[in-house]
């Protein structure tokens, strides 16, 4: 016969023994319990089929225990790599994860953001999206912590965490003018994002610094198929290049089915190919693929502590942190002789 009234905390205290106290701490996320205790305790709540009321236990303690991470495309390889790196430790921290998905387009946030504050979130991440005054007001009258993650704006109210976009450009940048290349080209992300403006200016500054300058330029604005079609306009050009650098692995992906595939150009020999990000994919033999590395795990170790710091403290002052990340010389770009020697 199904029970008539619902099982309570106090019902699981009787049946294991222990004080109503002990199941609440059993519960709670960073409580102090001993280990029998919360053997005794979880034994005797599955026996009564008993669940905490998260929701409840939110209008008392004020936290959700809910962090709300928006996400602007799930395309590029490193986003789904640091959701689910974000998932994990937060999990561990005794945290659950809302995921949105918010394009660049005006309104998609808001309406984002409205559904956020419905959930009562505790804070917000938000990776490669970027926010209008109007939202970033609404979350400092919401009292909500918000962390930018791999994008940085000038707004100094939030904390913010990015790969040293600008120093992963300028290695490039040297490493291709080092290995003998002086028709070198760029294919750009959108012109909105800040990764794509500092990796863009670091580039162009170690070019600079080599004596060169950025010899063509087509924008691809971080999507596969713009890509080939920027890759296609390079090289219709009767001093195409010899040397790109894409602005992120995803397009780098493009350019390189592109150029084997369809316009019969051999990579290294004929032209060289470097990207930015080095997931998972980079490595794969048919990509072999030589890029800047963006250390997406400690990225959202330092994003996370930013949050927390912020949920503890309100007046704990906004930080601005650019990791920087190695060059991964891999198959795709001719080497310089001290590389190939080393």
């Amino acid at each position: 016969m199904a029970r008539e009234t619902a099982v309570t905390s106090h019902d699981v205290a009787k049946l294991a023994g222990v004080s109503q106290s002990a199941v609440s701490r059993t519960f709670r996320p960073g409580s102090s319990v001993s280990p029998q205790t919360s053997e005794k305790v979880r034994k005797a709540a599955e026996a009564l089929g008993y669940r905490p009321n998260v929701l409840a236990r939110s209008l008392v303690t004020g936290r959700s225990r809910i962090i709300g991470l928006v996400v602007g495309y799930f395309d590029n390889y490193f986003y789904p790599e640091a959701v689910g790196k974000f998932s994990k430790q937060l999990q561990e921290h005794g945290y659950h994860v809302l995921v949105f998905m918010a394009s660049q387009r005006e309104g998609t946030l808001d309406r984002v953001l409205d559904e956020l504050l419905d959930y009562q979130v505790d804070g917000i991440v938000l990776a490669s999206v970027a926010m209008s005054s109007d939202i970033a007001r609404r979350c400092d009258t919401a009292g909500i912590p918000v962390v930018l993650f791999n994008r940085s704006q000038d707004d100094e109210r939030f904390s913010a965490i990015t790969s040293d976009n600008r120093a992963g450009g300028w290695k490039l940048a040297k490493f291709l003018a080092a290995g003998g290349h002086r028709r070198i080209a760029h294919v750009a992300g959108w012109a909105g994002a800040s990764t794509q403006r500092d990796r863009e200016a670091g580039f162009v500054a170690g070019l600079a610094a080599s004596g060169l300058e950025l010899h063509a330029r087509e924008e691809g604005n971080f999507d596969y198929d713009q890509a080939r079609e920027a890759t296609h306009r390079l090289f219709a050009r009767e001093d195409a290049p010899d040397a790109v650098f894409v602005a992120n692995d995803h397009m780098a992906f493009s350019v390189l089915d592109t150029l084997r595939s369809e316009l019969g150009l051999r990579v290294p020999e004929d032209i060289s190919v470097v990207g930015y990000d080095d997931v998972a994919m980079a490595a794969w033999p048919c990509f072999s693929l030589t890029t800047v590395r963006q250390r997406s795990t400690r990225m959202v170790e330092e994003a996370i502590g930013m949050l927390f710091a912020r949920l503890e403290d309100r007046q704990s002052p906004p930080r601005r942190i650019a990791i920087d990340g190695p060059l991964v010389i891999r198959g795709s770009a001719r080497k310089p002789a001290a590389a190939s020697a080393s």
